[in-house]
């Protein structure tokens, strides 16, 4: 049943000197889910217009969205009437999992629990992708690899994922622009979740996703696998032991460079609208016809930005479905950075530039992110697209600072040298990123194994925010001010 309406609900506000819309911002209706557990059904309404007012203006060359303040933040997400509870799991039972997304990551996903699936204890009873090919090559993966069967639910329509009572578990590696959504629905059908980084597109999905979490009680995991790199870990120990003082400043990039420019995956000349649900793919991003042939371009960029199937192949270079560096690259450091923290938190300040050197693009090549937080540190993080050249990863204190590389490494400040030492601090665990020991670490929480999911909601919220205020300081070329009780963001 598709519904033309809005939907209420205030996770937050905006305001400030200029009015910002954080949600996504479309012309026409959106999909949306809610769900009715109790009585088997899952019914499918559209997404709130929250910018039908939607104005665009320039700042710096980059389109900054613009809307009406009372309809900031308004909700795409109804509560669901009921909440399905979901399966109770043991430590030693098996877990039914399904894949929302099965291109380049979520079809790495599929290998992993296929390949592994008798150690993990699982099996798979779900594959959905718009993409034809993708969903049913992903199916034949799984039985080939003796993780499922026929009876394998293969659709390009997530809600019937959701439906399907025998599904415990979904791993949603969409683009960015649809995992709030999906994310929400699947916990209110009483499924646990992981979400490929970043959480979400915008801030105030966020707070959905971080709110539906907290009501339904599922295990979420975002897909930061530095997360459950021990590394981080050991020094977020070290800091809360007080071994380098108050925490001043952390420091860290993402960097990659190649000759052919970031994102500019292959594309599969025979994809049309017969394999490829093109409409349902936009979802809640603006409405555009499918033009493979990019009508009316003028050159090889204006080609790139209007062709459907670089959009599709290569969405991350495009801000209708991705924030770029700051959406796919930053979360890989932020993430692991806030546990090394020692105290995760909120932003209270972000300030953040951007620059943009290829054509052929929406989002910048180079970033440059400045957060502040309530205890008093700073972090600076740098990301490029366009030179390989990082920063030295360190975290700064008053008596001494921490290096982060093969391991951690402990170096005092040298009026502290007589009562800190030089040290290697010993790491227990894996000390490396590992998609399959991140996997892992998700099980083990949904089976009460650990306390919780290394890249929990709680942390990607407080990541999602800096991410989301960098991308707005970005566009509007101000600093961003957010207050965590209010969920109120201003500009500074």
């Amino acid at each position: 049943m598709i519904q033309n309406e809005e939907n209420s609900g205030n996770p937050g506000s905006i305001s400030g000197e200029d009015e910002i819309c954080t949600g996504g911002t479309t012309r026409r209706d959106l999909l949306k889910a809610a769900t009715a557990v109790a009585a088997g059904a899952l019914v499918v309404g559209s997404t709130a217009a929250r910018a039908e007012a939607r104005a665009e203006k320039k700042v710096s060359g980059v389109p900054v969205p613009k809307a009406d303040t009372k309809k900031m933040m308004s909700g795409p997400y109804p509560k669901a009437a009921t909440i399905a509870k979901g399966r109770a799991i043991g430590a030693t039972d098996r877990i039914n999992v399904a894949f929302v997304g099965t291109g380049g990551m979520g079809g790495a996903h599929v290998y992993h629990f296929a390949k592994d699936h008798a150690a993990r204890n699982i099996r798979i009873v779900g594959i959905c992708d718009v993409n034809k090919g993708r969903r049913e090559g992903n199916k034949k993966r799984a039985i080939e690899a003796g993780a499922a069967d026929e009876s394998c639910l293969c659709t390009k329509d997530y809600r019937e994922i959701l439906a399907n009572k025998d599904v415990d578990a979904v791993l949603i590696a969409t683009p960015e622009h649809w995992h709030g959504q999906i994310a929400v629905h699947a916990m209110e059908a009483g499924k646990h979740v992981y979400i490929q980084k970043p959480m979400t597109r915008y801030l105030d999905e966020a707070f959905y996703v971080h709110d539906a979490a907290v009501r339904t009680g599922r295990v979420v995991q975002v897909g930061s696998q530095g997360s459950t790199n021990m590394i981080y870990h050991a020094a977020g120990q070290a800091i809360r032991d007080g071994k380098i003082g108050n925490v001043v400043m952390g420091q860290g990039s993402y960097t990659r460079n190649s000759q052919n420019g970031e994102w500019n995956y292959g594309i599969d000349g025979n994809m049309s609208p017969e394999n490829l649900d093109w409409d349902l793919w936009l979802g809640s991003a603006p409405a555009r016809p499918w033009d493979a042939s990019a009508t009316g371009a003028k050159d090889g960029e204006a080609r790139e930005r209007m062709d459907s199937k670089a959009r599709y192949n290569r969405y991350r270079k495009f801000s209708d479905y991705s924030a770029g560096i700051l959406g796919d690259l930053m979360p890989h450091k932020l993430h692991p950075f806030l546990i090394a923290s020692g105290k995760p938190e909120y932003p209270v300040r972000v300030s953040a530039v951007g620059t943009q050197l290829s054509k052929d693009r929406e989002v910048a090549d180079t970033v440059q992110v400045l957060a502040e937080f309530p205890s008093g540190w700073s972090m600076l993080f740098v990301g490029s697209t366009v030179n390989e050249q990082g920063m030295q990863d360190m975290f700064r204190g008053h008596k001494a600072t921490i290096y982060f590389g093969n391991g951690v490494e402990l170096k005092p400040e040298r009026w502290a040298s007589e009562e800190v030492e030089a040290a290697s601090i010993p790491v227990t665990g894996p000390t490396f990123e590992s998609h399959e020991n991140h996997e892992m670490n998700w099980l083990d929480a949904i089976r009460g194994k650990v306390a919780k999911a290394n890249c929990d909601i709680d942390l990607a919220t407080k990541v999602q925010t800096i991410v989301s205020l960098a991308e707005m300081s970005i566009r509007l070329n101000k600093t961003m001010l957010f207050d965590e009780k209010t969920r109120k963001v201003t500009t500074g």
